[in-house]
């Protein structure tokens, strides 16, 4: 009964947070210079009947009004630029089924051997392997996306000839995951070390070793499962950004994924697409943080949702 009320707070609070971030990020779109006809290779007259088409020379809150009643039907407009006419709702599912098939296996990888190197890491605390871990998380946090993605495509691809630079060939998948779990791989690893260190020392495991458990039991049951909590807070937001994509990992590669849209959207003032993928990425992140709430739970039933 408690874990319902705490779910149905949670889901009226995320769409609170959500109508906020439409009302926001829709008046600051509106500020930015110009219309998405600017570019249009079109006569002042063929531009003006264009924005009266779409409606965009009414005032703002008409608009605003316009299209809070339209996404309450499920209907996010069409794209004004970069795929004209077509249903934004159509683009995104589309391209965000690329960058899912991505993001999970990014994730996957990133999860596994961040928890595992972060593992080895604390539990051979100043060693040769703790130095060389932490040397290699730092820098892989420190790298730039576009950075590892050059690396990568050099290296690989052009000097080695292993991999393909293209997205479309065989084992063209490898380096965007490579790119997209590269830093979540470091930061956990270096987020498990520290909680592991944390736990390693505390009375409950004492009293477990002392009932003649195996180290293995001790560490990867019972110190492993209470070290996960600040891992898994950070799982619901990279779990959002991973499965919608990386703009440079999916324009290095040509990836034809969700990413691209994020930057290119607000490049060619497409307006109904800036908020198509706003909406949607907000919706995912507040989603996402609210499973991992609920795993809290289940990883520690100590904890009370309130």
């Amino acid at each position: 009964m408690q874990t319902s009320r705490y779910i149905i707070k949670r889901v009226l609070l995320a769409a609170v947070s959500l109508f906020a971030i439409v009302t926001i990020t829709y008046f600051l779109m509106n500020l930015m210079p110009g219309d998405p006809f600017m570019s249009e290779k079109a006569s002042e007259e063929n531009r003006a009947i264009l924005i009266a088409k779409y409606g965009l020379d009414q005032p703002v809150y008409v608009q605003y009004g316009r299209y809070l009643k339209n996404l309450f039907h499920g209907d996010m407009g069409t794209s004004y630029v970069l795929q004209k006419g077509r249903a934004v709702k159509d683009i995104i599912t589309e391209s965000f089924m690329v960058s899912m098939g991505l993001g999970i296996r990014a994730l996957l990888v990133a999860i596994v051997f961040g928890i595992i190197l972060g593992c080895v890491a604390g539990l051979s605390k100043d060693k040769l392997p703790d130095g060389i871990i932490r040397v290699v998380s730092s820098l892989g946090i420190s790298m730039p996306g576009y950075v590892v993605a050059s690396t990568l495509m050099i290296v690989l691809a052009v000097n080695l000839g292993v991999l393909p630079v293209s997205y479309n060939k065989p084992g063209g998948s490898i380096m965007p995951i490579i790119t997209l779990a590269m830093y979540p791989t470091c930061y956990l690893t270096r987020l498990t070390r520290a909680s592991i260190l944390e736990v390693m020392n505390q009375d409950y495991l004492r009293t477990e070793r002392a009932k003649g458990m195996s180290e293995f039991v001790v560490v990867f049951v019972h110190a492993l499962k209470n070290s996960l909590i600040p891992v898994i807070t950070y799982l619901g937001p990279l779990t959002a950004s991973i499965l919608t994509g990386g703009f440079v990992a999916e324009s290095v590669f040509n990836v034809p994924g969700l990413g691209r849209y994020f930057v290119s959207s607000i490049s060619s003032r497409d307006y109904t697409m800036i908020m198509g993928v706003t909406v949607f990425y907000s919706a995912l992140i507040v989603i996402m943080n609210l499973v991992c709430d609920i795993l809290y739970k289940i990883v520690d039933p100590r904890i009370k949702l309130d």
